[in-house]
């Protein structure tokens, strides 16, 4: 049963007595829990916030409703980790219910200066009309880990041009001056991206909007992320209301990047590319970066998208974060790699095979499992199919094949088990046209992130299956296919 209003914008406090119990007691009860995926206590997780590198340890923060899996009252719930691995919960980090935030801490960014750590949001509110007024506000977090809201946003009005979808302010530094990007609609109803500066965090001054080549590209650009990469520009956006282009564009809403030279701060000019997607699986919005002290470009995304009903609501929680991967940038596109540090995940049981398939399926002894880490390199030698079948058992099945016929990658997830977003199709597809494939999959209870070729693409996506479906099937069509596979178990 959907929330009123009211009821969706309360605070924990506010809750009912026995409510948060009674929540505990229905997620305790699934058995689509994670075993090695952020995930949210009770509730609903949305975006990652706030990622950064602060005294020693990975700071990221996600967007939490508590006391249902609606989006309501937002807070920033705080994690903390020494390896990216093992993430240590370290309670609520902002909560909302202030003059300028109080209908939710929206999504935003953390950026370290003079051993503190800054962390600018969106504080969302609504008037008497339930009309949305934007404010840009800012946290800080000390030594000690105290984090205090500033009394007065920094951003308090939106620009003219612009609605009142305005958010998700992304943070960085550049010689003496800060600078934040920031999603925006104009009053047209198309989506872009405007830029701030400041020079001492507290005083901002509106730069104007980036300028792309990307006039009308859907009506809405969430969550940005300007970075540079070995000497690249990259902006990667989040943009709502694109149609459906061949295998593009199939989710309700998209996520991903184009890549140029370094933006111009005083032009606002970015050239740039085609705009490509991160991701050719179900389930990926909302990514945000950060730059670690080894120097590299780390990235993770909320396993969800808005305005999508999740299997697990009856349960009283919804939605994951992916695991973190590394950006490459590799002739012109981002590459994916899982963060080796992931490798720490592995138990001592190790299974391998090696095999050629001719027409046929099958199952190996150890194949089997409900959350693991499997990497299996393919060539093609005269077969028109080849792929695996994973989380499987009788009636159940989620597939990752390559189609060497019509040269494509597909995921199909129409056999994985409790159905989601259906109505926006369950199989998923890129061209592809290489005959030797190397797919590097981290199955849990209920996700798979498939990396292919070292993350060349990489398929994201929630599956809803029964927890007996836990066999593993290998398969070539209509001629040969030589494999090898490893498989790591997350238990002794």
């Amino acid at each position: 049963m959907k929330m009123t209003n009211e009821q969706k914008y309360r605070l924990i406090e506010q809750a009912e007595p026995g409510e948060i119990a009674s929540l505990q007691e229905k997620v305790k009860q699934c058995h689509w829990r994670q075993t090695f995926h952020i995930q949210p206590s009770t509730g609903l997780l949305n975006d990652p916030n706030g990622f950064s590198y602060y005294q020693g340890e990975y700071h990221l923060f996600y967007q939490w409703f508590p006391l249902g899996t609606d989006h309501g009252m937002k807070y920033w719930y705080h994690l903390k980790s020494k390896d990216l691995v093992t993430w240590d919960n370290a309670g609520i980090g902002i909560t909302p219910g202030d003059t300028f935030d109080s209908h939710g801490a929206y999504s935003g960014s953390a950026l370290e200066h003079e051993g503190k750590l800054y962390m600018l949001y969106t504080g969302n509110t609504r008037d008497e009309n339930w009309i949305r007024h934007p404010y840009q506000c800012m946290a800080v977090m000390d030594e000690s880990g105290l984090i205090t809201k500033w009394e007065h946003p920094v951003i308090s009005n939106v620009p003219e041009g612009y609605t009142d979808h305005f958010r998700d302010p992304k943070l960085w530094k550049d010689g003496d001056s800060f600078y934040c990007v920031i999603g925006a609609q104009r009053t047209n109803a198309t989506g872009c991206v405007v830029l701030y500066r400041s020079t001492d965090l507290h005083s901002w001054q509106f730069e104007g909007e980036i300028r792309t080549g990307l006039e009308s590209f859907g009506y809405m650009w969430e969550c940005p992320d300007y970075f540079e990469l070995d000497g690249s520009g990259v902006l990667v956006f989040s943009p709502q209301g694109l149609e459906p282009s061949g295998d593009e564009y199939h989710n309700i809403y998209q996520s991903g990047y184009i890549i140029g030279k370094p933006l111009n701060t005083e032009t606002r000019t970015l050239e740039h590319g085609a705009f490509r997607e991160l991701d050719r699986g179900f389930d990926f919005y909302a990514p945000q970066t950060m730059v670690d002290p080894q120097g590299r470009r780390i990235m993770v995304a909320w396993m969800g998208l808005p305005d999508i009903d999740s299997p697990t609501d009856p349960n009283g929680w919804a939605h994951c974060l992916t695991l973190p991967r590394e950006l490459i940038l590799h002739e012109g596109k981002l590459l994916q790699r899982p963060v080796p540090e992931l490798t720490a995940l592995r138990r001592k049981r190790e299974d391998r095979v090696a095999d050629t398939l001719s027409s046929e399926r099958k199952t190996y002894e150890g194949f089997t499992g409900t959350a693991y880490e499997l990497i299996c390199e393919v060539d093609l030698l005269s077969a028109k199919a080849f792929g695996i079948e994973f989380r499987a058992s009788a009636t159940e099945r989620t597939v990752i094949k390559y189609d060497a016929v019509s040269r494509k990658l597909v995921l199909d997830r129409s056999q994985s088990g409790e159905p989601v977003a259906a109505s926006y199709g369950e199989v998923r597809q890129c061209a592809w046209n290489e005959d030797h494939i190397k797919l590097h999959l981290f199955v849990d209870m209920s996700s798979v992130e498939i990396f292919v070729n070292d993350g060349e693409e990489v398929f994201t996506s929630r599956i809803f299956p029964h927890p007996e479906s836990d066999e593993i099937h290998f398969f070539a069509d209509k001629g040969e296919a030589l494999f090898q596979a490893v498989k790591w178990g997350f238990t002794e």
